[in-house]
């Protein structure tokens, strides 16, 4: 299998008799598998007492699975305290939103603020990272396993208020700082001294906005210094490049900042799994449903690209999973088609979870490449299918798009806390926005909002509460045509409403004031194709799409949340401004390119013949024209 296409996949050794290991190295290398990630969720192994480390099964592990010519990828096993170590501290289980501790019994039971765990958790990195570190078999590392999962990220504990008090302290300085950007005088919420702040739950109603975003930006922080505690114990002691896996719809800390200490950002996609829970409607779920949402991977591949440049699929669903709450299975070679559509966004590897289906515990009904009896499951069938395509592609880089979508975790965390009206969601905004482009057979690049926009031809933001002045000085600089969703500049950076109203900085560039804004049921539409939102506004410019969208040079401004009809109108006259091409793609297709190579993907549960437009001289490297459901072509340029 050639290394500038990866594959791995997720193995437990402590899972299944040592007897077993060789054969499973042996059919992981068969298949095409040259990286397996082990040991995240191992600490009861490693050290079932304290002081009492046993390496002899993981050394044996990984000197199996290196015999078979496999590179491993060794997790640090954080996400798992052991019971013994729980009962050891009193303050390391975190609090929940309704003030009820944490308990023992399954993952992920720690507070980020609890000074015992961040010592702990040192401790155990610190003597896996001397045993493997300089290990000639290990590939890369990955810290802990799925930051936040289970609405892990923020603790309501006495740790956690300890440790906020002490960050608002850095932060404002004065309690009459805080006081003055929290707007404290409003409902006499002021404060005399930062030990008199709790955290903000537990209210009668709902509590200061300010103060919440306060702790939410608090709560990232102690994520991302978990994390960097880890990464510099790692660094000292191995060269091997350091991982985390992120999920799927999750933002309760900010992945842009937490993986500058990373040199891989990887993520874990479960496209059936997140079609049942995410922002999708009715339709969606019923038309998708053994496919996933056609824009779910790629939007995520797309956002961690954005925050690394080297980054990895680290967990790809193999079949059902079991965790939504319906599991169907993938039709047959859909999990071929993910495996590839990561590949073509520019993924470095692609890791399949699991290699073979627990029998026991909370993941019994997971699927794996293998199933119980030890036969390949379909998923695994499709991994050798996956690895035979990949051995016929050329070398090809990816290369930056030219449309790009603006995503800010703030934005999301306002959007959380002050929505202004229950069918605001932050997410369906964003991959509604992302899917306009996609559907107009456009790559797209998902930045943070303190990116550069040189290279850019459109930059879309289509929910930016906080405009600072630096992004108008970069904008300013850009011959780029942006287009700014409602509401864009409507905050300040202490979630306050602009002296200059809404979209206060932006109004630098755009001759146009908010003078009102109201929310609506869903189902109630605006003017000109919208709905949820509508902002009344002051202004000269004319008005399009029956006052939907104002323009002002290269500055597009929607004052409604655009229906998908609009929101592709607006967006092609947009693409013709900016001298764009794009194409129109059967619903359900999705293009991405890869260098020379453009891969076409097929979400419907039916066949599609893709258009000449779309083939123009492209010869076929696999797939052809009749696109079968949930099949992937490969196409490129003319020898």
């Amino acid at each position: 299998m050639s290394e500038f296409y990866q594959l791995g996949v997720c193995y437990y050794p402590e899972h299944w008799p040592q007897s077993q290991w060789a054969d499973d190295a042996a059919d992981m290398a068969a298949r095409g598998i040259s990286k397996v990630r082990i040991g995240e969720f191992a600490w009861s192994r490693i050290e079932p007492a304290r002081g009492n480390f046993q390496w002899d099964r993981l050394d044996g592990a990984i000197e199996t699975l290196s015999a078979a010519g496999l590179k491993i990828i060794l997790g640090t096993p954080t996400a798992t305290p052991p019971k013994w170590l729980m009962d050891e501290y009193d303050d390391i289980l975190a609090v929940d939103k309704d003030g009820r501790p944490r308990r023992f019994g399954s993952r992920r039971h720690y507070c980020f603020s609890s000074k015992s765990y961040v010592r702990e958790s040192g401790r155990i990195t610190r003597a896996v990272a001397e045993r493997y570190g300089k290990h000639p078999a290990l590939y890369a590392w990955q810290t802990d396993n799925e930051y936040g999962c289970h609405d892990t990220s923020r603790s309501w504990s006495p740790m956690a208020q300890a440790a906020f008090r002490l960050w608002l302290r850095e932060k404002y300085k004065t309690v009459d700082a805080l006081n003055t950007a929290w707007g404290g005088v409003f409902w006499s919420m002021e404060f005399q001294n930062f030990d008199q702040i709790d955290l903000p739950n537990l209210t009668v109603t709902e509590p200061n906005p300010s103060h919440v975003l306060d702790f939410y930006r608090f709560s990232s922080d102690q994520v991302i210094k978990f994390n960097r505690v880890q990464c510099d114990i790692i660094r000292a002691r191995s060269d091997a490049p350091i991982s985390h896996n992120f999920m799927g719809y999750y933002g309760e800390f900010d992945h842009f900042k937490l993986s500058q200490d990373l040199d891989i950002a990887t993520w874990d996609s479960y496209p059936l799994g997140f079609l049942d829970i995410g922002p999708t409607g009715d339709f969606e779920r019923s038309h998708y449903m053994r496919q996933g949402h056609p824009d779910f991977a790629g939007f995520h591949h797309d956002l961690y690209r954005g925050c690394k440049s080297r980054w990895w699929v680290m967990e790809q669903q193999p079949g059902p999973v079991n965790w939504a709450d319906h599991n169907p299975a993938p039709i047959d070679g859909m999990v071929k088609t993910w495996s590839l559509e990561a590949f073509a966004h520019g993924a470095e590897g692609v890791s399949w979870f699991r290699y073979r289906q627990a029998p026991f515990a909370q993941e019994q009904f997971h699927a794996g490449l293998k199933r119980v009896d030890n036969a390949a499951s379909q998923g695994g069938i499709e991994a050798a299918q996956t690895a035979a395509i990949l051995e016929t592609l050329p070398e090809a880089e990816t290369q930056n798009a030219k449309t790009a979508l603006v995503f800010s975790y703030e934005a999301l965390w306002m959007s959380e806390i002050q929505p202004q009206g229950k069918a605001r969601n932050f997410w369906r905004r964003m991959t509604d926005w992302y899917g306009a482009a996609r559907k107009a057979g456009l790559d797209v690049d998902i930045i943070s909002e303190t990116k550069d926009f040189a290279g850019y031809d459109i930059v879309m933001i289509a929910d930016l509460p906080i405009i600072s002045p630096d992004f108008i000085d970069r904008l300013k600089q850009s011959k780029a045509q942006f287009i700014f969703g409602p509401g864009c500049g409507g905050k300040t950076k202490d979630f306050h409403i602009p002296p200059n109203l809404v979209p206060g900085n932006l109004q630098d560039v755009l001759a146009l004031k908010v003078i009102k804004t109201e929310t609506l049921r869903a189902g109630v539409a605006t003017p000109g194709g919208g709905h949820i939102w509508q902002d009344y506004v002051e202004t000269d410019l004319p008005a399009q799409f029956d006052g939907a969208l104002f323009s002002d040079a290269n500055i597009h401004y929607f004052t409604t949340v655009p229906g998908e009809a609009l929101l592709q109108k607006a967006f092609a006259k947009i693409c013709k401004t900016a001298g764009v091409e794009t194409t129109v793609l059967p619903d359900g297709v999705r293009v991405r390119r890869r260098g020379d190579l453009t891969f076409v993907f097929n979400y419907n549960p039916h066949a599609v013949t893709l258009p000449d437009s779309l083939i123009g001289a492209m010869r076929f490297r696999s797939g052809q024209p009749e696109l079968a459901p949930g099949e992937t072509a490969v196409l490129t340029a003319q020898d």
